[in-house]
């Protein structure tokens, strides 16, 4: 069996188009109903801002991998200088159940969700190719980090102007330094949400505050998943998501929407019908598109096999015994 840490997926590194081209052929295979996910449980316990997930999965087609996660997020853990997200995840073959590889790292689970919202950005522009692109992103911790590499390794000079905000203050020394010179630091999510063409949540909200009239036809990613208020849906009905069961619950935006303003299944397209069925041109051109994904447990096994097989491929990690 095979243990992978966060210093083994660094030395592996990110091929942003490989990871996000992973994310599509696993939409691909859930399209095709090749694969297993139960609805995840959270266990909580003492202070229910925290969470620990279980995430089991099984994706046929080119992965044909078993797994689970298991991601513990504790919001307050930043303010004694401990990541917010811990994650483990356990790949079994396919065929026997044997278990293949253990990667102990939040990292790989980070790739993931910032391949998920590339994918989205590719799908968009199909339809709307971006150009002078302006990208504002709220909350600048691990998961905002690897969404600015994301956009800026598959934007590139196509982005004109990133516009960051996060209530904790910015690090300048993490942006990365082909974006930096085109990077702003603003003082508020307003300043980083009303010019965004591409605009991206990755915060740790505990519930909604956006209201604000987003820019005509733009494309707004909510992987915080509790950052707009209900009230969005007066500017846009053009709603995707992972897994409307998924995401219809926990709190979020979604469920929100659902809950105070009616949004039903019906009223939203899911992630394979934007992939796999270019249902996005159903929506008006004119006005804004916001992704809500919950998080897929068949994203992960797919990432982390892609990470497994690099790592076999390359001997990196550590080879554990029975």
């Amino acid at each position: 069996m095979r243990y992978l840490n966060t210093d083994n997926i660094k030395q592996i590194g990110i091929e942003w188009e490989q990871t996000i081209e992973t994310i599509r052929q696993a939409v691909t295979t859930l399209h095709q109903q090749d694969v297993a996910q139960p609805i995840k449980p959270y266990l909580r316990y003492r202070d229910p801002g925290n969470r620990i997930i279980a995430m089991p999965a099984f994706v046929g087609g080119d992965v044909n991998m078993a797994g689970i996660k298991w991601i513990a997020s504790f919001p307050k853990n930043i303010q004694q200088g401990i990541q917010r997200a811990h994650s483990v995840t356990v790949l079994n073959d396919a065929d026997t159940g044997k278990p293949l590889a253990v990667l102990n790292t939040a990292l790989v689970s980070g790739i993931r969700t910032a391949s998920v919202t590339g994918l989205i950005i590719q799908k968009y522009e199909e339809l709307y190719p971006l150009q002078d692109v302006t990208v504002g992103i709220i909350g600048f911790g691990p998961i905002g980090q690897l969404h600015l590499q994301m956009v800026t390794a598959i934007l590139g000079d196509r982005i004109s102007q990133v516009l960051l905000y996060d209530i904790a203050g910015i690090k300048i020394d993490l942006i990365p330094e082909a974006i930096k010179d085109r990077t702003e630091v603003v003082q508020s999510w307003e300043e980083a949400y009303g010019q965004a063409d591409v605009f991206i949540t990755c915060t740790v909200s505990p519930s909604g505050y956006i209201d604000q009239k987003p820019k005509d036809r733009s494309l707004l990613l909510n992987v915080s998943l509790r950052d707009f208020k209900p009230d969005i849906l007066d500017y846009t009905q053009s709603i995707i998501v992972d897994d409307w069961e998924e995401v219809c619950r926990e709190n979020t935006d979604i469920e929100l929407m659902h809950l105070q303003r009616g949004l039903q299944k019906s009223g939203t397209k899911s992630i394979t019908e934007i992939v796999c069925e270019d249902q996005m041109k159903v929506f008006p051109s004119n006005k804004p598109i916001l992704f809500n994904p919950m998080g897929m447990a068949i994203f992960d096994v797919a990432i982390s096999t892609y990470y497994y097989r690099k790592a076999l491929e390359s001997n990196v990690g550590t080879e554990l015994t029975e």
